[in-house]
């Protein structure tokens, strides 16, 4: 266990409040604080035009169709040698009322900045990406939320007191130890990666040719990472329905992972799926059949982008795309919820009070990309989309 350094004078009480102030600042500065990384040193790895971490081989060409992506399983992985317990963190830790420093950065957002939203579940853990961008196959093994918390948030809590120490300096990386200790974010063998599914909803109007997205705001309040920013919508953790044993095989399927975020973000429908006692019947599920039978119409396409990393905060995002036909999409989401548990849905007021989401629309891309707060997977993504969109917005249902 990390000792207190012996130039550390603060009491137990004062360690925590400053934590706390770090804490608050990340929380209320993620994009300013993320503007100004990028600012002081291009990362490696970004992709052109994006605020986004990637290799080559992570970002397709062309949009993928979602059933084209393989997944392999890999029950036993390497440990990594990054796992958020390093010496290197001691100077954010936080130290308990005993004057013990915190091990691990989720116990300390447990006792002092605990979100609504705050379980460590197991996840699924990235292990490979296939070289063949246009031909993905990604590799998985056995996770937990927590790293996400201990190394993700952690790495960005160390980069945010830096900040907020020089605030019209550039910041010494000297004064971010654990991030030179990950190193390149994008290797993944080197600490574990849990990713999460991001979803561009787009609702297409074919007579038209009108197309608007889903967008979202994520309450601080309520979610431990990414909170004060916008993102599309849904998102979730790639990871079973519950963490008995007959999910992890049965959950493990991109569709299947992001029918139950539309289900959820959406629709507002519980996240108890009874799996602790059976797995999910997917093939009876109303919601999965009806959507199965658009996919399989041609009025519900699914597509894969790629994936990438927040380069302030190192969190993994899967980018994908789900285009509903218009009818299709208000068929589907007539009760399409305004808030959920972990933020609200934003919309653009028009004469009508209409606010459903926002124009799929180069000007408002560019304002959403460039002027507002929106996280780095969310950009890419739209930018992505935005590129693609003669291929999205086909109206060939072939």
């Amino acid at each position: 266990m990390s000792s207190v350094p012996a130039e550390d004078r603060t009491s137990p009480a004062e360690s925590q409040e400053q934590w706390r102030r770090v804490r608050q600042f990340l929380n209320e500065n993620r994009f300013a604080l993320t503007q100004r990384l990028l600012a002081e040193a291009t990362p490696d790895h970004l992709v052109p035009e994006t605020p986004l971490l990637a290799r080559e081989h992570w970002i397709p060409k062309e949009p993928v169709p979602l059933e084209q992506v393989q997944l392999r399983w890999q029950p036993e992985a390497a440990p990594a040698l990054v796992d958020g317990s390093q010496d290197e963190l001691d100077h954010v830790r936080p130290r308990h009322d005993d004057g013990v420093p915190y091990a691990l950065y989720a116990d300390a957002v447990r006792d002092l900045a605990k979100p609504r939203l705050f379980e460590n579940r197991t996840c699924y853990r990235l292990l490979v990406v296939s070289d063949d961008a246009d031909r993905p196959t990604l590799t998985f093994g056995q996770g937990q939320y927590f790293d996400v918390i201990n190394i993700c948030e952690a790495a960005a809590h160390e980069y945010a007191a830096a900040a907020l120490a020089t605030p019209d300096q550039p910041i010494d990386t000297s004064t971010t130890p654990f991030r030179e200790v990950i190193a390149d974010p994008t290797d993944l063998g080197r600490r574990p990666v849990m990713a999460a599914t991001s979803t561009l909803v787009i609702r297409h109007d074919r007579s038209t040719g009108e197309a608007e997205f889903i967008l979202h705001w994520r309450d601080p309040a309520k979610v431990a990472s990414g909170g004060g920013l916008y993102q599309v919508m849904p998102v979730g953790m790639f990871q079973a329905s519950h963490d008995a044993p007959w999910n992890e095989t049965n959950d493990f399927d991109l569709w299947r992972a992001i029918l139950r975020e539309l289900s959820e973000e959406l629709l507002g429908d519980s996240e108890d799926y009874g799996s602790g006692q059976k797995p999910i019947d997917y093939d009876a599920w109303p919601l999965n059949k009806r959507l199965t039978a658009a996919r399989d119409q041609g009025s519900l396409r699914l597509y894969w982008l790629g994936l990438g990393m927040d380069p302030l905060t190192y969190v993994t995002d899967m980018l994908t795309v789900a285009v509903f036909d218009a009818d299709l999409f208000d068929e589907t989401f007539q009760r399409i919820v305004s808030g959920n548990e972990e933020g609200h849905r934003v919309g653009l007021e028009d004469g009508t009070g209409r606010s459903l989401g926002i124009p799929f629309s180069e000007e408002q891309i560019d304002r959403l990309t460039g002027a507002e707060p929106m996280q780095p997977a969310g950009a890419a993504l739209l930018r992505l989309a935005w590129q693609h969109r003669d291929v999205l917005l086909a109206t060939s249902k072939e």
